[in-house]
């Protein structure tokens, strides 16, 4: 994801465009699960948004997330507030101790490819404060570059390439030379790559064309995988909905799959999303076995993040009155011009693999599990969650809704 600083003029990838005016651990830090939990209602309240869009959703929370609490780093007065409110996140140096501590746990996740990376281009001669650039640079673990973003094809050039070698050319072009100009003052960056090995695969031999139902009367033609193994499993009945989870290699790492019951039950189930906490849905769950039927998908996105913020209450930012005035000692305001997230998810019968380059807790209730055999069919629209579960929290890494799994 990025974000891009203007002269009172960002990318997710996560891009985050800054410009100016012309006039698992073993034991957690209080700060990390902070930030996790917020991380979560994040999601939460973005996936309430996107949601209301046809079609297949898919997004990177955490990527988001991060960006954001970079930029967090430097804003004050009615714009720290807002970040405060959208964030959930008390203040500016839990965001960054928190940010340490998740980054150094995912970075070194065993037996799974994860990778989270920040990156911070700066303007040829932009003064930055000092308190802003060490949160930066020691907090968030960000690269910094400084670059003339006035020889913008270059520069986007420079961008596009560092997303591409941190998310393994799966994010590409993530920012255009047009958003770049003399007035650009600053780009931050964040890329996240995934990719695991299931810890019990899907045999190809068993893959079969079968119909997956788009909606109760309109179907399409699928590459349905097969598995018959005992994974966490429970039945919801608040949801309405069957829940899976089906773990990687590292067992800390799983994506968690819930299929409403109802061919056309997905408008009810995300109604309800708000308030899930996919952490707590984990820790109820009980190993059973479960006959598995999933499509194989592969879905890319691209999402203008600006108008979902605003409804998440982050106005300022994009307006005159942003107050940034924590990142430089320079008197020209700053503001942000663009926020974009690009994303990508391949899910098939080795694993998957996935990138991007961005409270109060109800606990449903968990039906009981009848004895006999549980079947798990996800031949109707569902959503998916990779989380990486840190007890008692989970990072929600990325999230996304399956509507058409042939795109």
């Amino acid at each position: 994801m990025i974000l891009i600083f203007n002269f009172l003029s960002a990318l997710f990838g996560l891009l985050l465009l800054l410009s100016a005016t012309a006039s698992s651990t073993e034991t957690m830090s209080s700060d990390l699960v902070q930030v996790s939990n917020a991380n979560a209602q994040f999601s939460n309240k973005l996936y309430n948004i996107l949601s209301k869009e046809k079609g297949n959703i898919f997004y990177s929370p955490i990527s988001a997330h991060a960006v954001l609490a970079m930029a967090f780093q430097g804003a004050a007065g009615k714009t720290a507030q807002e970040f405060v409110s959208t964030l959930n996140i008390p203040d500016h140096k839990l965001a960054a101790n928190g940010y340490k501590d998740i980054m150094n746990a995912l970075n070194n996740i065993q037996n799974v490819t994860l990778h989270l990376a920040n990156k911070m281009f700066v303007m040829q001669g932009f003064p930055l404060k000092a308190p802003f650039s060490k949160a930066i640079t020691e907090a968030f673990l960000s690269e910094v570059e400084s670059v003339n973003f006035g020889e913008n094809t270059a520069v986007a050039n420079t961008i596009n390439k560092w997303v591409e070698d941190k998310t393994n050319s799966k994010i590409k072009n993530l920012i255009t030379p047009n958003l770049l100009n003399s007035l650009t003052r600053m780009v931050l960056v964040n890329a996240i790559y995934f990719k695991g090995n299931w810890a019990f695969k899907f045999s190809k031999e068993d893959t079969e064309e079968e119909p997956f139902y788009v909606k109760s009367d309109e179907r399409v033609k699928c590459q349905m995988m097969h598995i018959n193994k005992k994974f966490n499993y429970m039945e919801d009945e608040n949801l309405d909905a069957k829940i899976l989870e089906l773990p990687y290699n590292n067992q800390d790492v799983s994506m968690v799959i819930i299929l409403p019951n109802a061919v056309d039950g997905i408008a009810n189930l995300e109604k309800k999303m708000e308030s899930v906490d996919f952490a707590g849905l984990t820790r109820h769950m009980r190993s059973v076995e479960v006959d598995v039927s999933l499509p194989r998908f592969k879905i890319e996105t691209t999402i203008d993040l600006k108008d979902v913020l605003q409804q998440m209450g982050l106005v300022s930012i994009f307006e005159s009155e942003a107050d940034f005035s924590e990142i430089s000692e320079s008197t020209v305001p700053l503001y942000v011009s663009k926020v974009i997230q690009k994303a990508f998810i391949e899910v098939n019968e080795e694993g998957a693999e996935a990138a991007a380059a961005t409270a109060v807790v109800i606990m449903a209730r968990s039906m009981p599990i009848r004895q006999q055999k549980r079947e798990f069919r996800a031949d109707h629209p569902f959503i998916i969650a990779l989380l990486h579960k840190q007890s008692p929290s989970a990072s929600i890494l990325f999230v996304g809704r399956i509507s058409n799994p042939s795109g």
